[in-house]
């Protein structure tokens, strides 16, 4: 498409646009009385409109049933979760059996982990992008450590070339055939949170594999983002939050991921916990734990309804609209914003560098802006004037257009906005 910096071009683009319905969906936060223009949901989505009517329908379920709200009522809670796994499926490229919301994103890494970094003699290494988000850092290290050994020894970190921002695929995958029957583990970011480079994801689990070594992906700021394809890329496992792109809620219910080949496996080791035993059975209360034939088993205790319900609202957006049409207006949405950013450092002759990838197969919605020396004045100004961005330090200001709630008109908005700030504080 050939973009035009114009408040009318941009409004065009808003009438021809089959998704626009949805921005009626969400509640958007207001600015001096008007819409606020929210480019941060690879921090925290917006909230639903009927997010409200999913938690209000719980809470009277509550009051009216009590405990019979388990078996009784509309939606039982003890398979409340089962109405999410068709979407996430989708979303993720999977089957229903192979995903389940569940715990926080965390929690659910490490408790895949147990199962699938299994250090043993050489074994032992795992490989992690450079500036993977701290969670993931901190994950790995613990790991390591319950397993007696040395973080500074076995976690192998993926740097970019010198003078770059984002990592070469072909350097992952040099460095997965160089470690060899010494890696255990491969755990990337599907979309680095600093950077937003969106990782080829088949590849790298293709070369993982041939050596030896499992596979898994932190999805946080991928899941809602882009189409995934889990199963047929043969990712042996992947968690995500919610509360991002998938606009649960802030703390929302996470989900994971375990392909199909491991549901069945007797010798991989797992945590478990009463909601992932036999739900036939379940309440039987035996001895000797028999797990439930699909991810499920994964499950530790009782679903949390009120945060399911806020997924479900959430989740029933995303299978109206579709992956595959939210990501043809992301692709052209991102793209505008991109043309908007080197229209204006033409115009105002001022250096601004977008370090996220410009193939549009190498990213999301996400495109992470450096404004030399001034960029931190230049953020404070979009905020107070009512762009609501992120910053991640040291120098990254991060700008999220999200297909189900953004404008073409705010990006063009957003530029007018950020050309003001540059002639002012450069």
């Amino acid at each position: 498409m050939i973009y035009t910096n114009s408040l009318t071009f941009a409004q065009n683009l808003d009438r021809q646009d089959p998704l626009s319905n949805f921005r009626q969906e969400f509640y958007l936060p207001q600015h001096e009385g008007k819409d606020l223009i929210y480019f941060n949901g690879n921090s925290l989505g917006l909230q639903p409109r009927k997010s409200r009517n999913y938690l209000e329908e719980e809470m009277l379920q509550w009051e009216r049933l009590g405990v019979e709200g388990h078996f009784e009522g509309r939606n039982p809670w003890f398979d409340y979760h089962k109405c999410c796994k068709k979407a996430l499926a989708e979303i993720v490229g999977a089957s229903e059996s192979e995903v389940t919301p569940m715990n926080s994103l965390t929690v659910n890494l490490h408790l895949l982990w147990v199962s699938f970094y299994q250090p043993q003699g050489r074994r032992n290494k795992i490989l992690m992008e450079a500036q993977a988000f701290p969670s993931d850092q901190y994950v790995a290290e613990s790991q390591a450590k319950f397993h007696g050994l040395d973080p500074e020894e076995v976690i192998v970190e993926i740097y970019p070339r010198p003078g770059e921002y984002t990592i070469q695929t072909e350097d992952i995958l040099a460095k997965i055939d160089e470690l060899g029957d010494e890696l255990a583990l491969v755990f990337l970011g599907g979309v680095n949170y600093y950077t937003g480079q969106f990782f080829e994801l088949s590849r790298i689990a293709e070369a993982g594999h041939k050596v030896g070594a499992f596979v898994g992906f932190d999805l946080a700021h991928t899941v809602g983002n882009l189409p995934l394809a889990l199963h047929n890329w043969q990712a042996d496992f992947a968690a995500w939050c919610s509360y991002k792109y998938l606009n649960s809620g802030p703390g929302g219910i996470a989900g994971i991921f375990v392909h199909k080949k491991h549901l069945l496996r007797q010798d991989l080791p797992r945590f478990n916990g009463w909601w992932g035993y036999e739900e036939q059975t379940r309440f039987q209360m035996r001895k000797g734990f028999i797990p439930e034939p699909s991810v499920d088993a994964w499950q530790l205790s009782n679903v949390p309804i009120m945060l399911l319900a806020g997924h479900r609202a959430a989740l029933d957006i995303f299978a109206e609209a579709g992956m595959h049409r939210l990501r043809e207006k992301s692709v052209q949405l991102t793209g505008y914003l991109e043309y908007v950013i080197q229209e204006i450092s033409l115009h105002t002759n001022f250096p601004m560098q977008i370090i996220t990838p410009t193939d549009p197969e190498q990213r999301g919605c996400q495109l992470s802006l450096i404004i030399p020396n001034r960029g931190r004045d230049i953020f404070e100004f979009l905020q107070k004037a009512g762009i609501r961005l992120d910053w991640r330090e040291p120098d990254v200001m991060r700008l999220a257009p999200a297909p189900l709630y953004n404008t073409f008109e705010e990006v063009y908005r957003l530029g007018e906005r950020l050309e003001e700030g540059i002639r002012n504080y450069c």
